[in-house]
């Protein structure tokens, strides 16, 4: 796969999608903007999702015409059970996103045939398995919205401008993309208008290239994992990231996560929808993941990632059931009321396999600071369950310059000691920020297999010595920095310096004598 490649094909979506913000810029705001693209190409994709796989079924059977767009409703209808126990939800042929945008621009109420669709899509789920994972995924997109246009007819205007722009987008099967495609197009959407929204864009999204460095140090030496889990998944990047590298098929029981922000939780599922992953092979919630986590009964997970909010308030000790909470009391102490970064690491730690391994994203101050977060390092140091610290270059999220790094966590590992890297200069620059290459993720990977020392790169300490420095995991303490100065040899600079003065001297000499000649003259 080359960089060159991904960088055309991302290009190709963004413009695409700056066609669309222009046809439909100064009538909705930028993050209401957002809502609306995504949810459209939520609606093209499980058109043409549930189209492919009736026609697939159906031309296997025989019939090489068939196209379910053109069959009628009423016999679509006779397969309504069997789709939602399959797909989790049913379209009928006239609702399907191809024919509405064929017939959008003549249809006066087109505003109306859309909210009813949308109804018609979740109501299909309703009563079934799937009826959680389906639920209110089309509310953020109000179709009757002023946003659009003071009239229904405006409204309807950009409405089919909307339909228009997205069913041009060159999507092609996710499978062959080498960028995600839903993702990319997200990511793009949130730079473009996460200043008018007031939202910090890595409270939202992790970067494609540092989604695939946390799957892949969480996968080394497996091929398969039992499920995967994001205590923080946002809109679901990272999780995804497994399906991309190992195939969905390998990930035995699914995708798990949990969001608090409502739409961000939203915009995760149709995520999974996006990404051929079933309602059964998922299970994202909605909730604070530190006082109300979902997933207590499930059985400990694999491979866990995270990219959780830096440094945001939580309950902390005010809540005296905390404490006793058996993921955090370990630990004997709470993260901070101000910092809750080490309680997700303690979740997570909670929520792991023994034989799983969990990479999570961390601001940097965690790794130093006294207190209360010093008396959880000593206890993760002290049993053992750091695997590796990685220093990320700044600069890679947008919205932050802030370095961040890499927590890894193992509950077996075969040997006392901790790996650091130091990876602040594995990037490119790539427009305002830094981007990482596949070189530099792959460089990343095989120090962090080879697990030993690499001068200015890696540091193998033992955990005695991280005991000595006070717990202290700020990679800067083990990896010596190199020192790129130019090297100066005192004697030969001071040799230099007095055969400069004595040439300035023969050069005086030499010009008193000129001026001498030409005054005597």
């Amino acid at each position: 796969m080359s960089d060159n490649k991904k960088e055309q094909e991302r290009a190709e979506l963004h413009r695409t999608i700056w066609n669309i913000a222009n046809d439909l810029r100064g009538s909705v705001d930028g993050w209401d903007f957002k809502q609306y693209v995504l949810g459209i190409l939520f609606y093209r994709y499980i058109s043409e999702n549930i189209a492919t796989y009736i026609n697939a079924g159906e031309r296997e059977a025989g019939d090489e015409s068939f196209d379910y767009a053109k069959l009628p409703d009423s016999k679509a209808e006779l397969t309504r059970v069997e789709l939602v126990d399959t797909k989790g939800f049913f379209i009928l042929p006239s609702e399907l996103f191809e024919n509405v945008r064929s017939r959008a621009a003549s249809d006066e109420n087109l505003n109306e045939t859309l909210e009813r669709i949308f109804r018609h899509i979740e109501s299909s789920a309703q009563g079934t398995d799937s009826e959680d994972d389906i639920k209110g995924l089309f509310d953020d997109i109000d179709v009757n919205s002023n946003k659009l246009g003071a009239s229904v007819a405006k409204r309807n205007e950009r409405l089919v401008k909307l339909l228009n722009g997205v069913g041009e987008m060159q999507l092609g099967d996710y499978k062959d993309n080498t960028i995600d495609a839903f993702g990319d197009a997200y990511e793009f959407l949130m730079g473009m208008y996460a200043g008018n929204a007031g939202k910090s864009g890595g409270e939202y999204y992790t970067p494609q290239e540092v989604s695939e460095l946390l799957a892949h140090l969480t996968l080394v030496g497996k091929t398969k994992v039992n499920k995967v889990y994001d205590p923080a998944c946002g809109s679901g990047s990272l999780l995804l990231k497994f399906a991309k590298i190992l195939g969905k098929e390998n990930i035995r029981q699914g995708f798990f996560g949990q969001e608090i922000n409502i739409t961000t939780y939203n915009l995760c599922r149709i995520n999974m929808f996006l990404h051929d992953i079933d309602y059964d092979k998922f299970d994202i919630g909605h909730g604070d993941t530190l006082t109300e986590p979902l997933h207590w009964d499930d059985e400990p997970f694999e491979a866990i990632v995270s990219n959780p909010p830096y440094s945001i308030k939580w309950a902390g000790d005010e809540n005296p059931l905390l404490i006793n909470d058996p993921r955090f009391s370990p630990a004997g102490v709470l993260a901070p009321k101000s910092k809750a970064d080490l309680a997700f690491i303690m979740h997570s730690l909670s929520w792991l396999a023994t034989s799983g391994t969990a990479a999570i994203v961390c601001f940097p101050g965690i790794l130093y600071r006294g207190g209360a977060e010093q008396k959880i390092r000593k206890y993760l140091i002290d049993n053992n369950y750091v695997d590796c610290v990685i220093q990320l270059p700044g600069n890679l999220f947008y919205g932050t310059s802030i370095a961040t790094c890499i927590m890894v966590l193992k509950k077996s590992k075969s040997e006392n000691s901790t790996l650091f890297i130091d990876a602040s200069r594995e990037c490119v620059k790539v427009t305002n920020n830094n981007k990482l290459t596949q070189a530099n993720i792959d460089a990343i990977l095989a120090a962090y297999m080879a697990r030993k020392d690499a001068p200015h790169f890696a540091a193998l300490v033992p955990n005695g010595d991280i005991a000595a420095q006070d717990y202290n995991l700020s990679v800067s303490s083990y990896v010596e920095q190199e020192d790129k100065r130019e090297k100066v040899d005192i004697a030969v600079l001071n040799a230099e310096i007095e055969r400069i003065v004595a040439r300035s001297d023969v050069l005086r000499r030499e010009i008193a004598a000129i001026i001498e000649e030409i005054e005597g003259a």
